[in-house]
């Protein structure tokens, strides 16, 4: 039977996941600012007209607007969405100016617009950490217990008691490992190495597909090798360790991201797997649902996301920012003002037509294109 959490769920977990990410990514931006001592001016959650603000004591407006789909800092010098000195900001008078985000240095404005990814990335690691702590982490071996008939495994060869030491040229230590390569990889063929009886070999193995069906009605297509391991190992994580896990796993979702995203630039995935915000409330009203831990360890996935679609390279994002500093370091003098206002609007035009294109993937997921062609017909 398939469950809906209903619409209020859904609005209420999307709040709930975006508000506080946006917020805490911004707060990264804020707090760096502060620390160089740069005045901000106005901390918004969301776009658009404000719903409700207060000012505090150092001039800074603190506000909601009305459209809850991201949110920014302003700070003293950013006059123009290009973040390029101008008229009015050589105008200021020089104690104010010291105080502007342009009076800093390069690598102190690099700090500042790293901050908020880096915030995302920080907030992802300690929810894995702490799930690590509270449930240990598992390291069960990538030794083969079973093999399942007539599976890629069994065609390829593999046995047994083989140690899976390396898939597709990466290395393997765990069965979460084999899982998590595997799943991405349907249809695909393989380069497996193995250690049996003390003995290297390498297998080709194509990996089958299983298209699964949760409770909600989702369908997913996901990869299937046809092994199974042994007995399951929890290994008890300290305090101390726990971040460390947590950075690893983080660094492992990134991995992740970075190879579904190649997967559809090469035409292996469907540009229609890219969702946008009717998306992720979907998905967070489903995982709060399904209870708190399904719904933190969302929200920690959902950190990792926005902290590297951030630091992607294109204008207007903080990564497009960053590469412009870069550029600065090695010219030793600012890009120009035309090719950064040039260079912005593109990148705006990329991030739009990007959110028409989850948006629409979104509807269609929701069945509206269906029902629209139902309708004509």
């Amino acid at each position: 039977m398939i469950q809906s959490p209903g619409i209020l769920l859904y609005l209420l977990a999307f709040v709930l996941v975006l508000g506080p990410l946006v917020f805490l990514h911004e707060l990264g931006h804020y707090l760096a600012g502060r620390w160089f001592g740069v005045k901000a001016e106005e901390f918004s959650i969301g776009f658009g007209r404000e719903v409700a603000g207060i000012t505090d004591r150092r001039g800074t407006r603190w506000k909601f607007g009305w459209l809850p789909l991201g949110g920014y800092v302003r700070f003293a010098g950013d006059m123009n969405p290009a973040s390029q000195p101008s008229a009015e900001w050589l105008a200021l008078p020089a104690q104010e100016r010291a105080k502007t985000f342009q009076a800093k240095p390069l690598w102190q404005r690099a700090i500042i617009v790293a901050a908020g990814p880096i915030t995302n990335f920080m907030v992802a690691i300690l929810i894995l950490a702490g799930f690590a702590f509270a449930y240990g982490q598992n390291v069960t071996p990538a030794v083969v217990g079973v093999v399942e008939a007539k599976s890629g495994a069994a065609v390829a060869g593999l046995q047994p008691g083989d140690r899976i030491t390396a898939m597709g040229g990466r290395s393997v230590d765990t069965f979460f490992d084999v899982a998590k390569y595997t799943q991405l990889r349907p249809g695909e063929q393989v380069r497996i190495e193995v250690e049996r009886n003390g003995e290297q070999h390498a297998l080709t193995a194509r990996i089958g597909e299983r298209v699964e069906t949760d409770r909600f009605g989702n369908s997913y297509r996901t990869g299937r090798l046809g092994v199974g391991p042994g007995a399951a190992v929890l290994k008890p994580v300290g305090l101390l360790e726990a971040p460390l896990i947590g950075l690893r796993q983080t660094a492992d979702i990134v991995q992740m991201t970075l190879d579904g995203l190649g997967q559809i630039i090469t035409g292996r995935r469907p540009l229609s797997e890219l969702g946008g915000p009717l998306k992720i409330a979907q998905v967070s009203g489903e995982r709060l649902a399904m209870g708190p831990v399904e719904f933190v360890f969302l929200i920690a996935l959902i950190s990792i996301n926005l902290g590297f679609i951030n630091l992607l390279p294109v204008p207007v994002l903080d990564g497009g920012h960053l590469l412009f500093y870069a550029v600065e370091a090695v010219r030793r003098r600012p890009v120009e003002p035309q090719v950064m206002e040039w260079a912005f609007r593109g990148g705006l035009i990329a991030i739009l037509a990007l959110m028409l294109l989850v948006t629409l993937n979104d509807l269609g997921a929701f069945g509206v294109w269906r029902s629209l062609a139902g309708l004509i017909g």
